[in-house]
């Protein structure tokens, strides 16, 4: 018998060549399931997969005679291997079935083949051809055709929404037992994945959006299985406080994002045309509504009591400030407090453009018309700050993808 996480299959059926595909079916105590399963299965990738492919049987330290009827149906079938673990967790056996995949694409499905095997070719497809990186079954589709009980299709879909909230997820179905990969991109990404249980398919489907992997995703047929292992509560709270975990290290800016997408290659396509232009430049209009708000009041509060070319210096100090740290965390992305102060520090160099810009714009208004009301001051403040915001945009650009970029460096 092999040791925990060691792949064993019969001599007779070993393969003389990698196959394009690998389906691991996690399994703990599924001594009922377990045979029907792997031969139903079976005959369909024989009859219905243009591709070569290999059913894995991960048991998770079954305690009833689950793995011996994985080694019996191993004997009898070709194209079967076990891997057995000591210790409980789909993640923990998926992660180590597909990093120890000679196969060109990794995939799992649930003993109880929920979802309708015919989803298996879109499914796989994509990724064989080199489309996509991830492919995932969606029971929240339009199109899905789902029978299960109300407490778990409501379960399903808050537990989506809030990844929607919390953790900005595009994809429409975290959990669904019915996924694959390209198994280069599953050697980078998996080692970075720190949950070994059931937050693990969301935790590696939120790395893969954060560093720009193209998901798939198919609309499946699933009917819910009445005789399910998985305890609601228990996998409820800790999907909680991994999302609290995961939520937290991209604030922080802990994960390796940026190695990561450098990595894949995940470059901009064109030349001279950055990665995430358009989605920094709405998030730095978004701030810098909120600052101009901020300003006015500022200003409009502190006129009366210094003057106008103090209420504004003040006032653009400020939000100049918040500016500088909120693009630093919102639109650039860059976390955690290393050279925060030097940050700040670029961020008034700027600063000092725009308060010249505003200043300049003061005198002369006063210059000309003596008389102008702090409302007056106000909309000439706002002109000129308006024109300001490029030259900040832009600088402040140049500062944060320094910082990226050296964070990227070996060593940093």
């Amino acid at each position: 018998m092999p040791r925990s996480g060691r792949a064993w299959r019969p001599e007779s059926s070993v393969d003389l060549l990698a196959p394009t595909l690998d389906i691991v079916i996690p399994v703990y105590n599924e001594e009922a399931d377990l045979e029907a399963c792997v031969r139903r299965l079976h005959d369909f990738l024989t009859e219905e997969v243009p591709y070569s492919a290999r059913i894995t049987i991960a048991d998770n330290a079954s305690t009833d005679s689950t793995l011996a009827i994985a080694y019996r149906v191993a004997l009898d079938l070709d194209g079967i291997r076990v891997v057995h673990l000591d210790e409980k967790g789909r993640g923990r056996a998926l992660r180590t079935a597909w990093c120890a995949s000679d196969a060109e694409v990794v995939a799992y499905m649930d003993v109880d083949l929920s979802t309708d095997l015919n989803a298996l070719m879109p499914l796989i497809a994509p990724l064989v051809s080199g489309h996509s990186d991830l492919a995932i079954g969606s029971r929240l589709s339009r199109t899905s055709r789902v029978v299960r009980g109300p407490k778990r299709e409501f379960i399903s879909r808050s537990y989506n929404l809030i990844l929607r909230a919390s953790l900005h997820a595009k994809f429409s179905d975290a959990q669904c037992g019915f996924k694959a990969m390209r198994t280069e991109v599953a050697r980078r990404l998996l080692p970075v994945v720190e949950d070994s249980e059931w937050f693990f398919d969301t935790e590696l489907l939120i790395l893969a959006e954060r560093i720009g992997l193209r998901i798939h995703e198919v609309p499946v047929d699933w009917v819910d299985d009445p005789d399910s292992r998985v305890d609601i509560v228990d996998t409820v709270k800790k999907d909680l406080l991994g999302v609290w975990r995961l939520g937290r290290a991209l604030t922080l800016g802990t994960l390796p994002l940026d190695e990561l997408r450098l990595s894949m290659g995940r470059e901009p396509l064109v030349p001279g045309v950055p990665r995430g232009m358009i989605g920094q430049l709405v998030r730095f209009g978004v701030v810098g509504v909120a600052s101009t708000v901020a300003y006015a009041i500022l200003y409009l509060m502190l006129h009366g009591a210094v003057g106008a070319q103090v209420a504004n210096f003040l006032a653009l100090l400020a939000t100049a400030i918040f500016n500088t740290a909120a693009n630093r965390a919102f639109t650039f992305g860059v976390r955690g407090g290393d050279k925060a102060a030097k940050h700040q520090l670029q961020g008034l160099a700027i600063f000092g453009f725009g308060l010249l810009l505003t200043s300049g714009s003061l005198f002369g208004l006063h210059e000309w018309v003596p008389s102008a009301s702090k409302h007056v001051e106000l909309v000439v403040l706002v002109a000129a700050n308006l024109l300001a915001t490029l030259a900040r945009f832009v600088g402040l650009r140049w500062v944060f993808r320094q910082a990226v970029a050296e964070s990227s460096q070996p060593g940093k």
